[in-house]
């Protein structure tokens, strides 16, 4: 992992190299770029794939203690980290909380952005979504020190593997979560980012209302037998549909 030193503080992320389309990938909240690992290996043959860490609760490193960490503010964040490596004509692949993300990127200032991939994410007024997001909402509402002892359960599969949990996010992806969450359980300065996080994205549960405007062509593609995190349980199919999007041939 590389590492970038942003005004929010230091982001580490994976970049490829290379002088194929560039995709930037964005995770959401409680996971950090190993999301994307898979689809990576595939696409970074003919791609330059850069995945950042974002501040949302899985990072290893903590940002300054008055960093923005809304959902504006990640985007900002977002939007400095593409300025600061000089991207371009960017592919935006945003899954989970890191599709809402990609949407306000857009809505805000698409200069550096050529197209975008939605995945499974927030839409509307859809915020927070489903089960695993309501329960999100609650815990955000903790102190630090309860939030990390309430994700201390996460420590055991089963519990992880609930639908208030990961259970409803990833049918192949435990090993991947498991590794999410030991930050917030080993380190203090990342579970008072992640309450921080949480408080301010559910908060702001109306940011997606308008950003559709933004949106006036779109392209529908199912993926079968998988959960919201696509990148887990279907990444061979997902690097394909983003290749045949990049190089914009038929999807079907």
């Amino acid at each position: 992992m590389s590492e970038i030193e942003l005004s929010a503080g230091t982001i580490e992320y994976r970049d490829t190299g290379g002088d194929g389309p560039v995709v930037v990938l964005l995770h959401g909240l409680l996971m950090d770029a190993s999301l994307w690992d898979a689809v990576i290996d595939d696409l970074s043959v003919d791609h330059r794939c850069v995945a950042p860490t974002l501040p949302l609760g899985a990072h290893r490193r903590a940002v300054h203690a008055d960093a923005d960490l809304s959902l504006p503010g990640i985007v900002q964040l977002v939007a400095e980290f593409l300025d600061r490596l000089d991207l371009n004509d960017v592919t935006l692949v945003g899954n989970d909380t890191g599709g809402a993300i990609a949407q306000l990127v857009i809505a805000d200032d698409a200069a550096r952005v050529g197209q975008v991939v939605l995945a499974s994410c927030e839409a509307f007024d859809n915020i927070p979504p489903g089960l695993t997001g309501r329960t999100l909402a609650l815990t955000g509402k903790l102190s630090p020190r309860m939030f990390g002892l309430f994700m201390q359960q996460m420590r055991l599969r089963p519990l992880r593997r609930l639908p208030i949990a990961f259970g409803w996010l990833t049918k192949r992806g435990d090993a991947t979560t498991a590794r999410w969450v030991r930050p917030v359980m080993e380190q203090a300065a990342i579970r008072r980012d992640a309450v921080r996080v949480l408080r301010a994205v559910m908060s702001g549960t109306r940011v997606l209302v308008d950003v559709a405007q933004h949106l006036p062509q779109g392209r529908l593609i199912e993926v079968d037998d998988s959960y919201t995190l696509i990148p887990l349980d279907q990444p061979v199919r997902f690097a394909r549909i983003i290749r045949k999007f990049t190089y914009a041939v038929d999807l079907t």
